[in-house]
């Protein structure tokens, strides 16, 4: 069998998210610059394939090929390809982010954020919050061009799936791995409860998108941010549950019953630490769910453990608590028809519990070393190719100190890539070399000295992905349409290019083809239309919600 190929999706609108409260963005983690420690980290995965297996050019002919003006027609590596989307989807009309933030009583919630985005200048210009009394001023912020970055993200998320999808039904293993570089993060977004940065779940969606568009009936999703995602877990319970309360109907013999998707929904992260470190007992109690077929639910939640060596990490916590929620996703696809065209792995991939991170986010040392983001990816990898026809797709989620993101990020690549068993060597992202790659490419006046040629060539694909960066203007179109209208073409593609790259900010100190292809994507992937879907019923609040709306306190 021909090795996977793995598809890295960069969104540039996302650097359009941007702090505006004050000029002091000292304290704000959540900010545009993750997403260039991201691209550092890609960049280092592809320039550490072996040149025999990356090309067929002369390595040092890489820089005179980044130089040039259509670098997607370069030969180059048959392991990675980098896809610049511009895809976008309109989120008071997607169908997927309606079956996920929709509401029964009329589309309130999408309508909202947006309302909040495109008056945030003025009310901060009155010395007023864009954030309602009531939420986290801490932890949410928005600006005008907030819409642009969150409706590029979740347009990224769906070109993914239709990427992923796509290719193994013409049964090619290209393109059936994708990792999603995308902000802000999701995880903690319930159907109606923005927090933790978050103001949709992209990895919701993108599930949502993948049943309502192909047809994806079970769906895995592996979640190793540091923190508990909250949202998608209470996203997951309603729409397990409304799938379960239509199995029991079709049994009980009503007729033309469609089933819904199945998710099980597994976690590793730290009880300590946010939404539970306050410890109130709902979120912690959820955080501590385990569940596997009652009331047609499967959850797994496992919590991080501090880890006294490598050896420690990888010979005791991995194989006997961490590889736990792998063995519960295998359980679930055995219990639900085993492998097949339905199946459809996701990892929400935060990055914040890697041994880099800041201490000030990871502050009760529950951390997993950088060797965990390859190892997990490489056993989540082979699991999909059992079950799934090796469909995964990996999205980005929290990550916040530079040197955490990028050697997550080079380890995950790798991991994702396929290479031959010995071919990645661990200390390719020691702090000695994480060193020598942030400084090849920080900016500098004068001469500097000779670097590896690895440096150099992960320093020449970061330059081409960071000069590339392109800015998205606009604002979604005013509402035509009255809440409970429904709109049958949704989640329309629409790519729009502006000039000038995001504006650098300071780093933050604590929370609150010569030889390299790059693949210039179109965006038209993702332009799904919901003629043929049905329209799509809201789920029943439940238990595990994220807690009550501020707004109705």
């Amino acid at each position: 069998m021909a090795p996977a190929k793995a598809g890295v999706f960069i969104q540039d609108a996302c650097y359009q998210h941007q702090y505006i409260r004050s000029k002091d963005t000292s304290l704000i983690v959540e900010r545009p610059e993750r997403l260039r420690a991201v691209k550092l980290g890609v960049a280092a995965a592809i320039s550490r394939i072996p040149s025999d297996v990356a090309n067929d050019g002369d390595p040092d002919d890489l820089a005179a090929a980044l130089s040039r003006l259509d670098i997607a027609k370069e030969t180059g590596i048959d392991k990675v390809d980098i896809i610049r989307s511009t895809a976008s989807v309109d989120i008071l009309h997607h169908p997927a982010v309606k079956f996920v933030h929709g509401d029964l009583d009329g589309d309130v919630y999408m309508p909202k954020i947006k309302s909040w985005a495109d008056e945030s200048r003025d009310k901060i210009a009155k010395g007023e919050s864009e954030i309602p009394e009531g939420y986290s001023q801490g932890d949410l912020y928005l600006c005008p061009e907030s819409i642009v970055a969150i409706q590029g993200a979740l347009g990224t998320v769906c070109e993914a799936v239709d990427t992923v999808v796509a290719s193994s039904k013409k049964d090619e293993r290209n393109g059936t791995r994708a990792f999603v570089a995308i902000r802000p993060p999701g995880h903690h977004c319930g159907e109606d409860t923005p927090e933790g940065f978050c103001f949709v779940n992209n990895v919701a969606v993108a599930a949502a998108h993948a049943h309502l568009q192909h047809g994806i009936n079970r769906v895995v999703i592996f979640d190793i941010d540091l923190h508990h995602g909250n949202g998608t877990q209470s996203i997951v319970w309603q729409i397990n549950e409304e799938s379960y309360r239509k199995t029991l109907e079709s049994e009980g013999g009503a007729p033309d019953i469609k089933p819904g998707p199945r998710i099980y929904y597994g976690s590793i992260h730290d009880i300590l630490s946010y939404p539970c470190e306050d410890g109130k007992p709902h979120l912690v109690q959820a955080a501590s769910v385990s569940i596997h077929g009652a009331h047609g639910q499967y959850i797994e939640n496992v919590h991080l453990q501090t880890y006294e060596s490598q050896e420690h990490f990888f010979d005791v916590l991995y194989p006997q608590r961490y590889a736990g929620i792998l063995r519960k996703a295998e359980q679930f696809l055995d219990e639900t028809g085993g492998p097949g065209d339905d199946v459809l792995f996701f990892i929400s991939c935060g990055m914040d519990a890697c041994e880099h991170e800041y201490e000030s986010m990871s502050r009760h040392n529950r951390k997993v070393p950088t060797s965990f983001y390859h190892r997990f990816t490489q056993d989540a990898c082979s699991l999909s190719e059992r079950y799934a026809g090796g469909r995964i797709i990996s999205v980005l989620e929290g990550g916040y100190s530079d040197r955490a993101l990028t050697s997550a990020t080079f380890a995950h690549v790798l991991g994702l890539a396929d290479l031959s068993p010995g071919t990645v060597q661990e200390d390719w992202w020691s702090l000695d070399n994480l060193v020598l790659l942030e400084k090849a490419t920080k900016k500098r006046r004068g001469a500097t000295g000779p670097v590896e040629p690895w440096v150099e060539k992960a320093a020449g694909l970061f330059a081409s992905l960071e000069s590339g960066m392109v800015k998205v203007s606009g604002v979604t179109p005013p509402m035509s349409m009255t809440l409970r209208e429904r709109k049958k073409a949704g989640g329309s593609v629409s790519p729009t290019i502006g000039g000038s790259p995001a504006k650098k900010e300071k780093s933050p100190v604590r929370k609150g083809r010569a030889s390299l292809p790059v693949a210039v994507g179109d965006g038209d992937s993702s332009s799904s239309s919901s003629n043929g879907v049905e329209p799509t019923k809201k789920l029943p609040r439940v238990i595990l919600k994220l807690g009550p709306n501020p707004s109705a306190a």
